[in-house]
């Protein structure tokens, strides 16, 4: 395991133990959930825009899970703030699994995307932005 591999876990572990942006949102503008069947992974999105109403201005996640899982969301929250919702529902799933920094097995990358999935149904259900197929007829209540 190089250096670099050490250092991505360990960013890994910081975020899991210390999650960025969790908790609930009183507010929220939108709002999905979703869950990893495989390995029983939940995930719980929710997201206040700015006064332009288009920015996100906070985001909060719940969940639990894996430390993947849990990790790339608090990732995630850290990566969309500040951003437009069409902007962050075009982000591709690669751009998060570069974040997370380490390799993963396709089980794996099913836990690491799932916030991913969940926030761009919330963006989806409140403002209308495209949703990849990969999400498509998924329930994410």
């Amino acid at each position: 395991m190089s250096e670099f591999d050490d250092l991505y876990r360990e960013n890994i572990l910081d975020h899991y133990k210390s999650p960025r942006n969790y908790g609930t949102l009183e507010h929220a503008h939108a709002h999905a959930e979703g869950q990893n069947p495989l390995c029983g992974d939940q995930v719980s999105v929710s997201v206040a825009f700015g006064a332009d109403g288009d920015t996100i201005d906070q985001i909060r996640f719940e969940g639990r899970g894996c430390a993947i899982s849990q990790a790339a969301t608090s990732m995630l929250t850290e990566l969309v703030v500040g951003k437009k919702a069409a902007d962050v529902a075009a982000i591709p799933k690669e751009e998060l699994i570069e974040e997370i920094g380490i390799p993963l097995t396709p089980v794996r990358l099913k836990c690491a995307i799932l916030g991913l999935g969940v926030l761009k149904v919330a963006l989806h259900k409140a403002k209308d932005t495209p949703l990849p197929d990969e999400w498509q007829g998924l329930d994410f209540g």
